[in-house]
Formats: structure tokens, C-alpha cells, sequence
């Protein structure tokens, strides 16, 4: 029996390479669609280079292949609402189109929770409709129409949406929550830090990918771990493991969502306006479709995680700082104003 060959776009980024690695563990043969070739790319895996707002790339890369895994995104970070569009959803139909042309028997398209916004109410299921309170989120809610299209159409698409995603080599922004741990300063939480905030391990995310690429016909799942609290909770557990003397601090939480979004708009942090949005909000997913359609379980808690990724920067910082990657969720980024901040905590 042939091996399943999978595209993955945006294989050379920080979800990317995990998913890439769990297929070979799983014996798929993998090739990755991207502008920068990763370092750690097994030799196996074929590198496709290429911008997915490139039509001809983009068919060069589909071109043999039976599944598609659509990860490739421009994320919050960015900031950027042109290319949130044009990478995200325009990309997202320039990939759609290639795998009709090509007869692709699956795609597992990668969304985002930021469809939901600060959501009303939680547990988020997917019937929850989608209320997106930023750019970032209102791209990635209209790629997911863009895939409903296509489904109309006679694609077989899977809508995979992913609570933020957390796991050893992660960095981006927490790698800054990390450094300040790390050297024994507070950390803040907007308000008493009550808001209940789900993450989901990329090991567990990939687990849920690869199995939705193995079931026939269109769905949409949510996922996300199902063992976790409070946003205080979370960060004094790593605190605590840590040892360092760091601890939790409130912060009001209006000043500092004006503060979020006003030094993220001028470019002196790292904070994009779906960080200001959220941080301070509660956000968690209901996994029981996941659970029941796919035989999903995650593995990983919240704290689990958060303990895993912060010992792998321990062991990694050295190698992490002296790099500069392409992949915003798999390199450091700079504090800019936080660095002020985080002495006055």
C-alpha cells in the first residue's frame, strides 16, 4: 500500500516542523511548501520553496500530493492588515485552487481561535458564531470562507481551530515571559488575573490534524487542552516551578489594554491588538466534537506545557538568542518598552 504524501505549507514554522515530524513518526512521506527551508528538515522531507500568494509555486508544491495541511499564516505578530489578507486569505484560495486542479483527496486547513474574538460566552462549541475583534482574526475568519466555498464546491476540507499553541522550542512572545522569569522578575496579569484561558500542545494540535486528514468528508473542530484554570493560575504554577523569585503582579486592566495598544501601534513592543484584546479575557474551547468524531484526547495541561516549553528554553537560550529565524513562533523577539516595564512590576 502507497505511503499517504502530505503537503504542508508553512512547513518550515514552529507548528510546521512538529507536524512534519509526527507524520515521518508515522511513516507519511512529507514535503514542505515555504520561503525559508528549516535547519532541522529531515533529509526524507522534500523543501518546495515558494509564497503562497504565488499561484505557480503553489501548484508546483500541491503537484503529487494526496493531503494538504494548510498551516502557512501571516500571525498577530505581524501587524500587518495587508498581509494578514493577502497571505491569509488570498493565499488560502490560491492553495484551494491547486488542490481542486490536482485532485488533493484531502485538505486540513489550520485556523485560529482569534475567529471568536473575546467571546460572550465559554465554553466556545462550534456552533459558536464567529465574532472576530481584530484584523488578524477577521483574515482568518474569512480564509475559513473561503474553504466553505470550496467544500460547496466538492473539496474535502477539514477546519481545524487551535487555542494558542504551546510546546517545547515555542517562543515569539513568550520567550519574553520566560527571559523575565528566568531572571527573577514579576509578571503581570490584567485585573486578579481570573480569566480562565485555555492553551493546546503542538504535539496535541498535530495528533488532531493528522487524524482529521485520515477522515473522510468536511468538518470544523476546536481544540484545546481540557485541563486548565485562571491566567494567575498558570503563571504562578511556572513561577513556583521556577524558583527564581518571580511572581504574579495585577495590573488594572484598562490603562494597561491602552498601554498594549498604544506602544504595539507605535511599534515600541512586541504586542499586536490581539494580544490586548485577549490577555486580560477568558477564551476556552468545549473539545467534546474533537473528542467524539476524531478520538481525540490531549495530552498535555495547561501547566504541563508552560513547564515543558520554559525548560526547553533553559536548556536551548544560548542557541535561541544568537538566532534570527523567519518563523516569528520559533525565534526571539525583542522587548522594546517592556524592558522599562517589567522593573516597575
Amino acid at each position: 500500500m502507497d505511503r499517504p504524501f502530505a503537503l504542508i505549507t508553512g512547513g518550515s514554522g514552529y507548528f510546521g516542523s512538529v507536524l512534519r515530524d509526527r507524520l515521518c513518526e508515522r511513516g507519511w512521506r512529507v514535503r514542505v511548501f515555504d520561503l525559508n527551508d528549516a535547519d532541522d528538515r529531515p533529509p526524507d522531507v522534500e523543501f518546495v520553496h515558494g509564497d503562497v500568494r504565488n499561484p505557480e509555486a503553489v501548484a508546483r508544491a500541491v503537484n503529487g500530493c494526496t493531503v494538504v495541511f494548510h498551516c502557512v499564516a501571516q500571525v498577530p505578530l505581524a501587524k500587518d492588515k495587508n498581509l494578514f489578507w493577502s497571505v491569509n486569505v488570498d493565499g488560502t484560495q490560491n492553495l484551494l485552487e491547486a488542490a481542486r486542479r490536482a485532485r488533493v483527496q484531502k485538505v486540513v486547513h489550520v485556523s485560529s481561535s482569534a475567529v471568536f474574538g473575546a467571546p460572550k460566552t465559554n465554553p466556545v462549541t462550534e456552533r459558536t458564531e464567529p465574532r472576530p475583534g481584530e484584523p488578524y482574526g477577521r483574515a482568518k475568519l474569512a480564509a475559513e470562507q473561503v474553504c466553505q466555498e470550496f467544500v460547496s464546491s466538492g473539496l474535502d476540507i477539514t477546519i481545524i481551530r487551535p487555542r494558542t499553541i504551546m510546546g517545547h522550542g515555542r517562543l515569539g512572545i513568550f520567550q519574553i515571559l520566560f527571559e523575565w522569569i528566568r531572571q527573577g522578575y514579576n509578571v503581570p496579569v490584567l485585573g486578579r488575573g481570573e480569566n480562565r484561558y485555555q492553551f493546546v500542545h503542538a504535539d496535541d494540535l498535530a495528533a488532531a490534524c493528522i487524524l482529521a486528514a485520515c477522515r473522510p468528508g468536511p468538518a470544523v473542530y476546536n481544540c484545546g487542552t481540557d485541563r486548565f484554570g485562571t491566567m494567575r493560575e498558570l503563571l504562578e504554577h511556572l513561577c513556583h516551578y521556577a524558583g527564581t523569585g518571580s511572581q504574579v503582579k495585577s495590573v488594572p486592566m484598562l490603562p494597561a489594554i491602552i498601554f498594549m495598544r498604544l506602544t504595539g501601534a507605535l511599534g515600541l513592543a512586541p504586542l499586536a491588538p490581539y494580544h490586548a484584546l485577549m490577555y486580560g479575557r477568558s477564551l476556552y474551547f468545549d473539545i467534546t466534537k474533537a473528542r467524539t468524531e476524531l478520538g481525540w484526547q490531549p495530552r498535555y495541561s495547561n501547566e504541563e506545557m508552560f513547564v515543558q516549553s520554559y525548560d526547553w528554553y533553559l536548556r536551548n537560550r544560548e542557541r535561541v538568542l544568537s538566532q534570527r529565524g523567519s518563523s516569528p513562533h520559533r525565534s526571539p523577539i525583542k522587548e522594546g518598552v517592556l524592558s522599562i516595564v517589567k522593573r516597575l512590576l
